[in-house]
């Protein structure tokens, strides 16, 4: 199959996933601003991140079932009001008085973001199978690519002096937008998921791929919100960085994670998705290792560029490996479980990097990112065979 045929499957999908990063890379440069504004230490901070998480989790739990809900009355269009909600979410921290406020605005941005998540990767999944094609890698490029664009405007926003009270209409404008291309015509990805409607659901997921594919996602997930959340505050704090120009270690992050994804599409297909994971994760320790041992700007911003290599493809292609390991009939919840698990990352990511932060510094941080890219290698066992249908959930 061709690059172009993969562009044309990834319409509906791929604008999913560039939602989800003009999100949520247009929420990260902002962080210092809203930590000034509740008066809390890097701790707290990382506390209060866990909202995200739980709200996304909480969505996961109920993702299989609302997908169905939403295929059974709007078909292919499904992702539409998801696409809505989105938008509107990005608002919320417009209504935060302090840290308590806070908490709940993250806790409806992380299951927004969760919702539309799984949904996108639901799809893409089936996609894959009924189509014969790699999709993963291309439409999470277009995350990261979208994560780049929206960090870097919105930390030059701030740099400006922009306050997030201009700067967030803005951006929840630009989402809505981005959610009408749900209005157009079914695609690849809509004709397998109305085709899977007549499939029944259900069904056991291997326990042994949700232990090991919640694993891998588990230590790219803290690798990625690690970097994005905090790649900031290290570069402004620690390598000299001015206020708002620290949200260019995010932005380069995200911008070769979208460049890995792209090139990972390809090499997918000669590599295979386990030697491409193996390859990614050496990648990533590496990239760590230089910006934990170094404090010159430049080089450290070599080296989350290289983290960002390292760690792009790891996600799409573990969520393609547990597509087809799982089921036909218990795809969906497959990666819904694996999703929860890995998904355990974004709680246990900000707040250790923020008690390190405070504790011993960020340097350290980088550190136990390098320790936990290492680990792919050893999780991706069951994800060797699929055919394996070890003891059942």
């Amino acid at each position: 199959m061709s690059f172009a045929a993969e562009i044309r499957a990834s319409r509906a999908t791929g604008a999913a996933l560039a939602m989800l990063g003009a999100y949520w890379g247009g929420f990260v440069p902002w962080l210092p601003e809203y930590k000034a504004r509740m008066g809390v230490s890097d701790a707290v901070l990382g506390q209060i991140l866990l909202a995200s998480a739980a709200g996304g989790m909480l969505a996961m739990a109920l993702a299989p079932r609302v997908g169905r809900w939403l295929e059974a009355r709007l078909g292919g269009r499904a992702m539409l009001p998801l696409g809505l909600l989105l938008a509107l979410a990005y608002l919320l921290p417009l209504t935060v008085g302090g840290p308590w406020g806070m908490v709940v605005a993250l806790l409806g941005m992380g299951a927004a973001m969760s919702s539309l998540d799984i949904a996108a990767n639901v799809h893409i999944s089936e996609a894959e199978e009924r189509e014969g094609l790699h999709l993963m890698n291309l439409n999470h490029a277009l995350f990261s690519l979208a994560f780049a664009v929206s960090a870097v405007a919105n930390g030059l926003a701030r740099r400006a002096g922009v306050p997030p009270e201009q700067a967030l209409p803005v951006v929840a404008l630009v989402l809505a937008a981005m959610a009408l291309i749900f209005l157009g015509p079914r695609d690849a990805v809509h004709q397998a998921s109305v085709g899977e409607e007549a499939r029944p659901r259900g069904g056991a997921v291997p326990l042994a791929l949700v232990i090991a594919g919640g694993s891998v996602l588990f230590a790219a997930f803290v690798a990625e919100n690690s970097v994005e959340t905090w790649a900031t505050f290290h570069f402004e704090r620690n390598l000299g960085a001015a206020p708002g120009e620290g949200a260019f270690g995010p932005a380069m992050f995200a911008f070769m994670m979208g460049v890995g994804r792209l090139f990972g599409q390809a090499l997918a297909r000669v590599l295979g998705s386990v030697r491409l994971l193996v390859l990614s994760a050496g990648l990533g320790v590496f990239g760590a290792l230089v910006v934990a041992l170094s404090g010159i700007l430049w080089l450290s911003i070599l080296g989350v560029a290289l983290i960002g290599l390292g760690a792009a493809v790891v996600v799409p292609s573990a969520s393609s490996l547990i597509g087809h390991a799982a089921p036909v009939q218990a795809r969906a919840r497959a990666i819904s479980l694996t999703w929860m698990v890995g998904f355990t990352g974004f709680f246990i990511g900000p707040v250790v990097m923020g008690l390190i932060a405070q504790t011993v510094g960020l340097f350290w941080g980088f550190g136990l990112i390098a320790v936990l890219m290492g680990s792919i290698v050893l999780a991706l066992g069951p994800l060797r065979q699929p055919e394996a249908r070890a003891a059942q959930l």
